[in-house]
């Protein structure tokens, strides 16, 4: 075998599981032995519970020899998102009033990939409560960037994509309010999409009308987020918002061709998101790509007019939601920046609440009108490079002062407002060797081209076939 099983794409892991080339009980040592390697330099993966991945894998493999079909997923390892519920297994949040906390229910999204198949190895680490794009947090501590273990791997599916990016998983779940599918994929080179709100139905959940935060999937190539993305993608009766199609409309090739499409290029989103010159430098030489795709490749942007308040009104209204109550109750044991956000979710008036809302409903409809014009947006995914680990957030994006830790996230967070699809691509380097991801932005529903277009892109540069360097332990 060419190439060590912790290095196939998740799609090729799975052909040939299904062909008995391989074991799933193979796969899994492989990946264990993968963690115990290179865990230790990078801090992704925060639970692990090695005898019940084997203990799974070893059923996998017995059903599939008795001739019994296999569901797409059949014998790929994952850890999940640490926000995300695991019966019988830690869910820790980050947080210390988590601590200990075993949860006698899955999520919807974790039931849904066990049942496509897919084998539980433990959980991923993430900051507190989700909360920011950096990943670190006062019970497991900080997670490193495979690429360079100095620097951040973002968030706040950070621990979901450096175990990726790593080797330790052939596919990461994770979720996106602000970013966080988004800018991890970006930081670590690797492939997430934020889907569009309903396309993976959130439950249980405070707020199950909620459309700021999707869950979502992510891989080492577009091809295999998209075969992640079938398994969890589909209806459920519990979710308000959840859409119709099924999940199975992701499993088919993503081949397409693009030539003719109409193809946005928005370097700053309209003065609203300015990035560092050397995320520019990177993405720039891209446009050519698409253009020997055969796109049409021009700059503009929607109106993005009221975009930023509108998003942090209704995040922290959320925040002020999910976790109010844990302020009441355990202030000291909350980091200061969640205690503002909560805070300021609090001082919210009717009327915030209802500007924030019409608000919303304009950029709607400016985004219809937007995509009537063109087929597809591009933007920096963030507008920075992977910045100082030990940083709660960079100081400065293009040469100005940040003043909060949202302040660097615009890139990804005035797209969420949006409620649309938004893939991130590996795009290249900077020459001190930092990812750099390129951000494919579709209309409301349009999944299936914005992975497309991610594709094809992906296929003619092959950026994300680059991995990290890691010490071995």
């Amino acid at each position: 075998m060419p190439n060590a099983l912790h290095q196939l794409d998740a799609t090729d892991l799975a052909a040939r599981l299904r062909r008995r080339d391989i074991s799933a009980r193979e796969v899994v040592q492989a990946h264990l032995d993968r963690i115990e390697q290179v865990n230790p330099a990078v801090n992704a993966i925060v639970t692990l519970d090695p005898e019940g991945a084997l203990a799974a894998a070893a059923q996998a493999d017995e059903r599939l020899a008795r001739g019994a079909a296999v569901p797409p997923l059949h014998g790929l390892p994952i850890a999940f998102k640490d926000t995300h519920l695991t019966r019988g297994m830690r869910t820790t949040y980050g947080s210390p009033l988590f601590a200990n906390h075993i949860p006698d229910e899955d999520d919807l999204l974790v039931d849904r990939l066990q049942r496509a198949g897919a084998i539980r190895l433990g959980k991923t680490n993430v900051p507190e409560f989700a909360a920011g794009s950096h990943t670190f947090n006062p019970v497991f501590g900080t997670t490193r960037n495979p690429y360079d273990t100095t620097r951040s791997a973002g968030g706040s599916s950070g621990g979901a994509a450096a175990a990726l990016a790593a080797g330790m998983q052939p596919l990461a779940d994770g979720s996106d309010m602000g970013g966080s599918l988004r800018n991890p994929a970006s930081f670590c080179n690797v492939v997430g999409l934020r889907p569009t709100p309903g396309r993976v139905p959130p439950h249980p959940g405070a707020n199950l009308w909620d459309t700021l935060s999707v869950p979502g999937p992510m891989g080492r190539t577009v091809a295999d987020t998209a075969l992640l993305l079938s398994a969890m993608a589909g209806p459920d009766p519990r979710c308000p918002i959840s859409l119709e199609t099924p999940g199975d409309a992701f499993r088919a090739p993503l081949d397409r061709e693009l030539r003719g499409l109409r193809v946005a290029w928005a370097p700053d989103l309209g003065g609203f998101a300015p990035a560092d010159p050397d995320v520019l430098a990177v993405l720039e030489p891209q446009l050519r790509v698409l253009e020997e795709l055969g796109c049409h490749v021009e700059a503009a942007c929607p109106d993005l007019t009221g975009a930023d308040e509108t998003f942090r009104t209704l995040r922290a209204h959320s925040f002020d939601l999910a976790f109010g109550e844990l302020l009441d109750s355990g202030r000291q044991a909350l980091k200061p920046s969640l205690v503002r956000n909560i805070e300021q979710g609090r001082r919210l008036t009717t009327a915030d609440l209802t500007t924030a809302t019409a608000t919303r409903s304009q950029l709607h409809l400016r985004t219809l009108d937007f995509f009537s014009r063109y087929d597809l947006l591009l933007a920096p995914v963030s507008q920075v490079t992977p910045f100082d680990a030990e940083l709660e957030y960079p100081r400065e994006v293009a040469g100005q002062p940040t003043h909060t830790y949202l302040d660097w996230m615009r890139s990804a967070y005035l797209i969420s407002v949006l409620g649309v699809p938004a893939l991130s691509v590996p795009a290249g380097f900077t020459p001190g060797s930092l990812p750099v991801g390129l951000q494919f932005i579709g209309a409301p529903r349009a999944d299936l081209a914005v992975l497309q277009a991610g594709h094809a892109y992906e296929s003619a540069t092959q950026h994300g076939r680059r991995r990290p360097d890691l010490p071995t332990t």
